[in-house]
């Protein structure tokens, strides 16, 4: 379907047409509609499938005709979308910023992020503002400041929910609810459901229309997926010699650990690759810098951590590397899944070796997949399998077990 068949208005089209956008994705074309209808909706789907396009569009578009009814001097804020990371928050606020160029009355957007100064947000939420995203960190610190009015909500989304399930989200969303009026339009987006997420979603709407695009092993087909068994030690000199091999262009490379991501970015360098790590310890500066140097092509490997995984729009990745194994399917799908975006073919690589084959085969049997095992001449996996020993029988506790004590009260009874 044509953005132009989903009733936005000329505007938004034109700036659709800039961008170089003409059709919708399966998602915009299901969700822009709901919204436009002022419907809480509650959507399942992938990285990678539009799904930030679906929201920010429609809320432009019902925006624009509630400024052109205004007659307050200062915006006030009218939608609030929280998200997991401040890159994507970023990243949320341009695409407001992009897709509201031509807007007649501009929609003033501000992003509320850790690692920049508080001061300065502060006083760009006071100058009035129409939309505000933020990480749920930074926004409780703004809250805490009495500085922030947000009794005009309208739009609540939270973006990539099931990446925020960290052990003190719940309270934070709970305070968050709080200072939010309960009559909004809520919109909530994630890649899994699991029960926390839908304890979640129980206090925030109860009238959502449920919208799932789980296409995900159509997303995986543009993917050549690989795995390689090979040593643990060998694997660095085996990512240098595919990477110089198959002349690979953007490669990224995901990590264990952000201890290991500095290292072997590291090591790299001084083999005179154009490496860089990326991960949450490094400072906000540091991480817009890395980001954008790899967007622009300045930088052609990058090791991270799961951070990257999701959520964030990198275009041209020619080939991901699963260097450590993820830890369960899940994860795996969102990482391979940075590749092969937009229709182009992407190859997706995982190391494996005696130790964590049980582990991959879990993940190819939880994904429907099989993939044929692989070993470069040269790195070839060396040794043997461990054999697998059977555990001794469990000690008996010196503690009286349940049963123990329910036969203990039944011999009773019958005395």
């Amino acid at each position: 379907m044509k953005f132009s068949e989903l009733n936005l208005s000329s505007k938004l089209l034109k700036a659709l047409q800039k961008s170089a956008f003409t059709h919708a994705t399966p998602i915009q074309e299901k969700v822009i509609p709901l919204v436009l209808e002022s419907k809480d909706i509650i959507v399942k789907a992938q990285t990678g499938t539009g799904k930030s396009a679906s929201f920010v569009l429609p809320i432009l578009e019902l925006l624009s005709k509630q400024k052109a009814k205004d007659n307050y001097k200062k915006a006030k804020i009218r939608v609030l979308v929280l998200t997991p990371t401040r890159e994507l928050t970023l990243q949320i606020a341009q695409t407001f910023d992009t897709f509201g160029e031509f807007l007649s009355k501009k929609v003033k957007t501000v992003a509320l992020i850790g690692g920049e100064g508080i001061g300065n947000q502060l006083y760009d939420i006071q100058q009035g503002c129409d939309i505000v995203i933020a990480t749920s960190g930074r926004l409780l610190d703004i809250f805490s400041k009495k500085q922030m009015d947000l009794s005009h909500l309208e739009y609540f989304i939270l973006d990539e929910a099931d990446k925020m399930l960290n052990l003190g989200f719940e309270s934070e969303l709970n305070a968050i609810l709080q200072e939010i009026p309960k009559k909004r339009q809520n919109l909530l987006f994630s890649a899994t459901y699991p029960p926390k997420i839908l304890d979640i979603i129980t206090r925030i709407t109860s009238q959502a229309i449920q919208i799932s695009l789980e296409d995900e092993k159509e997303t995986l087909d543009t993917i050549d997926q690989r795995v390689i068994e090979v040593n643990q030690k060998n694997r660095s000199p085996l990512l240098r010699h595919i990477i110089k091999e198959n002349k690979l262009g953007q490669v990224l490379v995901f990590m264990a650990n952000k201890r290991a991501t500095d290292n072997i970015a590291m090591k790299f360098k001084k083999h005179g690759f154009n490496a860089q790590s990326f991960h949450g310890d490094l400072d906000q500066e540091e991480r817009n810098i890395t980001l954008q140097a790899f967007k622009r092509k300045d930088i052609n490997i990058l090791f991270t951590t799961d951070l990257l995984s999701r959520g964030l729009d990198i275009d041209d990745i020619s080939c991901v590397i699963n260097f450590d194994l993820p830890r369960c399917v899940t994860d795996y799908i969102h990482r391979i899944g940075r590749t092969g975006r937009a229709g182009k073919s992407g190859i997706a690589i995982s190391f494996i070796d005696y130790e964590n084959e049980a582990h991959f085969s879990l993940i190819e049997k939880h994904s429907g997949i099989r993939l044929q095992r692989e070993q470069i001449e040269g790195f070839e996996l060396k040794g043997e399998a461990p054999k697998k020993e059977k555990g001794s029988a469990p000690i008996k506790g010196k503690k009286k077990s349940k049963k123990d004590k329910l036969r203990e009260l039944e011999a009773k009874h019958n005395a």
